[in-house]
Order: C-alpha cells, then structure tokens, then sequence
C-alpha cells in the first residue's frame, strides 16, 4: 500500500459524513493551468472534491507535474487522499509526452502479442507515473477494435478480437500494479463497434446480448479476474441492455450488468466517463447526469472541464440526498468504495527533482522501448 506523509489537515475517517462532503467525495475534477488553482485546493481540503484529473494544459514540464501533484497532495486532508488521475495510454493518448517514456499506441503490443513485454512497457508507465505522483491511470482500453469506421478507438485497442484485448488488458493490468499505480479498464460495455464520437454525440449498438457477451464483455471480465482497480463507463447507447439512456445513466448497465454480474465480488470503483461530453451533457446537463450517474451505480464522476461546473454538481447530489434517503444510501455506498480505493493507494511524488530524474526514462525503461522498436 502506498501512503503519503501527513498533510495540511486531518480526516478522522468516513463515519457520519454529510451530504455535503458525500457529494464532494465522488466527483473528480479537471481545471485550467498548470498551477492547483485555490478554490480547487480548498475543496479538496474540505472533502468537497475527491481528487484531479489532468490534461495537456495542465503540463509544462516533468518537474512542473511533480510539483502540481504535490500541491494537491498537500491540500487533500489526511485519512482522504487525494486521486491524481491522467490518461497516459500510449500512442495519441497521452498527456504527457515529453520527458516520459512515450509508449506506441496498445494496437502496436497487441500485434507483437508478447504479453510479458506489455507488462513492462505498463510498469515502465506506471513508475514513472507514481513518481510524478500519479495514482490512477485511466488505462487500459479493453475496447475490441472491432468497427474500422469507428473515429475514437482504432489503434487505442489492443486487437480487433476479444482474445487478443483480454490478454494484453490483463498484462497491462499487472504491470500498472507492479508499477505502484492503479489501473482503469474502459470503456464498458465496449466502444469499439461505434461509428460516432460520444465526446460529440450519442453513440448507439444495436448488437444483440450474444454479440456483446461474445466480443464486448470478455475483456471487461478479464480485467476484473486480474483484480483491477476501477471501471469507466462509455457514453454509449446499447439497445439489447437499456434503449432509453446510455449505458452510464443506465442502472440495468451499471447496477444489473457490471456490479451484480461482470464486476461480481469486486470492489471497483465504476467511473463515469466525463459529464461534459456531449452524448450526456446536451440532453441531460452535468447536473441531471450526475444524479442520474450515481442512481445508475457510478462510484465516481468525472467533470473535466470547468470547477464550477463541478460544484453545481456536487450540490445537486448533496441536496437530492437531503430529500431521498434511498439516493444517500446509495451515495454512501459509492462514496465509501471511492474513499477505500484512495485509502489504498495514496499518491506520493517523488521527493525531489533529483529522484525523479532516476525514475524517468532510465535505462530499463529505455530498453523496454527498443524491444518494442525491435519487433514491431
């Protein structure tokens, strides 16, 4: 378990929170500039915030990362640290790209189809990660590419076949926890047989239940046999499992399919995918999908874009819960699975510029490119 010296302030533990700080302890937000802006500061420090997600705009350099990510762990109270969260995949996602070992798109690993080498091209990633003082890399893709014409997964998946994604999902899986950094397996149920963007518009699967059991879920399955450590949801419609909403407004997707059923027994924290794209956002606000998120049986929601959309929805959960007692029950239960997973593996930067410097891009982490370089 990673932990974190004592911080700013202190949290004595979950017990008798309020709607206020329940709401606050699902929501994981992104922000402008490559500073921890105060008013985010102040929300973590008030449990009003679970913790970042970071982009390109976040990042100047590697030493300005560390540092931003010990800000932030300094704001978080102790008992409560914080998520540092980046999408660092490889290939065209990554946030980082300079100063890190930049990985090849996952398609590149799943076509070598050596599963040892992409475990340590994961815990070359994650290393690095964890010394900049990431805890939570929204990877891997267990998408099947399984749809030439679809324009946002192509060769972010490792194969265009259910076998290949779940082997390479898995290894990627264990190389992220050999690294110190937790893993996120996305998008579920699979956004790999669409032709539309949900960043800009509803997506829709018409493929039967035996189609998706067959192509769609078997990496999602694999992932939760190798233990991972949360799930995102994809902003899809899928007509066999819920027609009227997308499968991250959908209780019969997120409750009935992955926690009753593919996640059973684990205690992952089901992300949202961010409430800011448009397959969500432009018919139901960040608002209305928040509540309509956790109702569904999302533990933690991403809103990426602006903090006072974070905080309209974060009173939004906290005044439902005031007047449902079965939505607090339910936001207890997802704020308590999110603090668990935070609790276990606490953000640590490296302490200094010198320390980080023998992680990044060191000679084994080389090496392991030059593998990939040779074989592909």
């Amino acid at each position: 378990m990673l932990s974190f010296p004592a911080a700013m302030t202190t949290f004595s533990g979950a017990a008798n929170e309020s709607e206020e700080t329940l709401a606050g302890g699902v929501i994981v937000g992104g922000f402008d500039g490559v500073e921890l802006p105060p008013v985010v500061a102040e929300r973590l420090a008030r449990r009003h915030l679970a913790g970042v997600t970071l982009f390109r705009r976040n990042v100047v350099d590697v030493r300005q990362v560390r540092a931003l990510c010990a800000a932030i762990v300094a704001a978080a109270p102790v008992g409560a640290p914080p998520i540092i969260s980046i999408d660092q995949e490889g290939g065209r996602v990554a946030r980082l790209r300079e100063g890190v070992t930049l990985m090849p798109p996952m398609r590149v690993l799943g076509t070598i189809d050596d599963v040892a080498l992409t475990r340590r091209a994961s815990a070359a990633v994650a290393r690095e990660l964890a010394a900049l003082g990431v805890n939570l890399s929204f990877a891997p893709v267990c998408d099947v590419d399984s749809n030439p014409a679809n324009p946002i997964i192509g060769d972010r998946a490792f194969g265009r076949t259910a076998e290949v994604v779940s082997r390479h999902v898995v290894a990627w899986i264990e190389g992220l926890r050999d690294g110190g950094v937790m893993g996120c397996a996305k998008h579920f149920p699979g956004h790999g047989d669409t032709e539309t963007d949900s960043h800009l518009e509803l997506p829709r699967v018409a493929h039967d239940r035996a189609r998706l059991d067959a192509v769609e879920l078997p990496p999602f399955r694999a992932a939760f046999a190798a233990g991972v450590a949360s799930v995102m949801s994809a902003h899809v419609l899928f007509d066999a499992l819920d027609a009227t909403v997308p499968a991250t407004l959908s209780r019969a997707v997120m409750t009935g399919l992955l926690r009753d059923d593919v996640a059973a027994g684990s205690d992952a924290v089901i992300f949202s995918d961010d409430l800011h794209m448009k397959a969500v956002a432009d018919q139901w606000g960040v608002e209305g999908s928040a509540a309509m998120a956790i109702e569904a049986g999302c533990d933690a929601l991403l809103i990426c874009t602006d903090t006072d959309s974070q905080e309209r929805a974060r009173r939004a959960l906290a005044e439902r819960a005031r007047r449902d007692g079965a939505f607090a029950a339910r936001l207890r239960d997802a704020h308590g699975r999110t603090l668990r997973m935070r609790l276990g593996c606490a953000p640590r930067p490296a302490p200094t510029d010198a320390a980080l410097g023998e992680v990044l891009a060191c000679e084994a982490h080389r090496a392991v490119l030059d593998a990939l370089r040779a074989r592909s």
